[in-house]
């Protein structure tokens, strides 16, 4: 299986402190563009069969920041949401960004620290799951 760019728009003339953002098609699960933290504006392709099968492709990683599902389904996407291992999990809409008085952290690997914010400081001890659902 091999990966190529589907999309990478044009650079902004000589700014040499921008990264284009690179959508990589045809990427598989034990590639490791697609297995480790990117930082940066870069995003892979894996097709899957079914929801099951997405959901464990979202779960075979030892990272957990955010996972995210595009979906006419809601049954789709409440399973998704439910049954996705990340720290923010959302539904039709971008996996970044926060909401400043909500927690904000992965699980596995991609945790550090306390998830403290606010008020939930308190709640400290458990493991909580962020969920967005555009409809």
């Amino acid at each position: 299986m091999d990966a190529h760019v589907a999309y990478r728009p044009a650079a902004p003339g000589q700014d040499k402190q921008f990264m284009r953002p690179t959508l990589l098609a045809g990427a598989g699960n034990e590639m490791r563009v697609a297995r480790e933290e990117i930082f940066g504006p870069v995003s892979c392709v894996i097709r899957v069969e079914d929801l099951d099968e997405a959901i464990a492709v979202a779960n075979d990683t030892a990272y957990g920041l955010s996972a995210g599902i595009v979906t006419t389904s809601l049954a789709a996407a409440e399973r998704f949401k439910r049954d996705a291992r990340a720290g923010i999990v959302t539904v039709n809409l971008p996996t970044a960004g926060t909401e400043l008085h909500l927690p904000f952290g992965g699980t596995g690997a991609s945790n550090h620290g306390p998830r403290e914010q606010g008020g939930y400081a308190r709640d400290f001890y458990t493991v909580p799951v962020t969920c967005y659902t555009g409809w």
